[in-house]
């Protein structure tokens, strides 16, 4: 009797697994990056070859000009961030490409750093989010993330699905700002953010609000509202060495209470005729709320007087730990 093979029902294979971004295939659990650094926690060995690597070893991987310059400028002080690093001489995103390769190859760093985009250290997990960000979020998401960058936030949103954070930052419109953007959206979140750009697109009129979470300090007390018409500067946790007379130190930083009142009443003055969509408003202060919640803040309350009928008020305050920061300034014409 011969044995028949192959009758009967065959097993079918599995079914193909999913295809996954190509970034997100490493530590996919691992911790985000919360805070607004250029230099991922699992790429801060960049640094550290930056800081501790000897001259011989630099110059394997950079010029000697560039090695020398490094050298020269951690004696002085080590090096926290990639944009320390890039305004050395002989530096910039190229230089910055072999010293995280150095970093690699001499194991300061792993598989965990995917490695600098737009001098950018990005994680695996970082690099993840922000595909699945553009990947996912709607139109209005992806322009409210980059309010400044209208032309890129329409070359991702034409070019989506993307498979890797390579081919975000490759795409017209995209640089480092943007690309940074995209990161804090993807890992601290964007409500806020969208919040923020919904405020400053309304309609210019004498009560006009506008708000920023990524102003300078020094910009702001040097009068970039006009010095002239400064009438009080109420200040908390701010170094007012060489300030005139306006400028005083209250003695006692913000709270998250605080922090919240001064922006809520901002937005409620923005949208006092309803404008913006409910749940922007609602999910904006939601995300304030996370990220000021237990924290201590420095900052100023500014007033300006433009004649006896009119004046600016300007709010800012900057987490103490986290660099976080919001400003708020509010027309006023009575």
């Amino acid at each position: 009797m011969s044995l028949l093979v192959g009758c009967g029902p065959t097993e079918s294979a599995p079914p193909a697994e999913p295809s996954v971004p190509a970034d997100a295939t490493q530590n996919e659990q691992a911790p985000l990056t919360t805070t607004d650094v250029d230099v991922a926690p699992e790429c801060e060995g960049i640094l550290q070859f930056a800081n501790t690597a000897s001259f011989f070893k630099l110059d394997r991987y950079l010029p000697s000009d560039a090695a020398n310059n490094i050298l020269a400028a951690r004696t002085a002080s080590p090096f926290t961030s990639l944009a320390q690093l890039s305004a050395i001489s002989e530096m910039g995103p190229v230089r910055l490409k072999q010293l995280e390769h150095g970093a690699r190859a001499e194991e300061y760093i792993d598989q965990s750093c995917l490695g600098i985009y737009d001098e950018l250290a990005l994680s695996q997990s970082d690099a993840a989010a922000i595909v699945t960000l553009v990947n996912t979020a709607s139109t209005n998401t992806l322009y409210a993330v980059l309010p400044y960058a209208w032309n890129g936030a329409t070359s991702l949103i034409n070019l989506r699905p993307f498979t890797n954070v390579l081919g975000i930052s490759n795409a017209f419109g995209i640089g480092s700002v943007s690309l940074r953007n995209l990161r804090n959206a993807a890992t601290i979140g964007y409500s806020l953010d969208m919040l923020v750009s919904a405020v400053n697109a309304l309609p210019e009129d004498e009560w006009e609000v506008e708000m920023s979470t990524g102003f300078n300090i020094e910009t702001i007390l040097d009068g970039a509202y006009g010095t002239d018409r400064l009438s009080s500067a109420d200040c908390f946790g701010i170094d007012l060495t060489g300030r005139s007379g306006q400028y005083e130190d209250r003695g006692y930083l913000a709270d998250a209470t605080e922090v919240r009142n001064y922006v809520h009443s901002a937005v409620s003055t923005a949208n006092r005729y309803n404008a913006i969509d409910a749940d922007i408003v609602t999910d904006g202060k939601a995300d304030l709320a996370a990220r000021t919640a237990g924290r201590t803040f420095k900052g100023c309350h500014m007033h300006y007087e433009n004649g006896p009928w009119a004046g600016v008020q300007v709010h800012f305050f900057v987490d103490t730990a986290s660099d976080f920061r919001i400003l708020t300034v509010q027309h006023w014409v009575e």
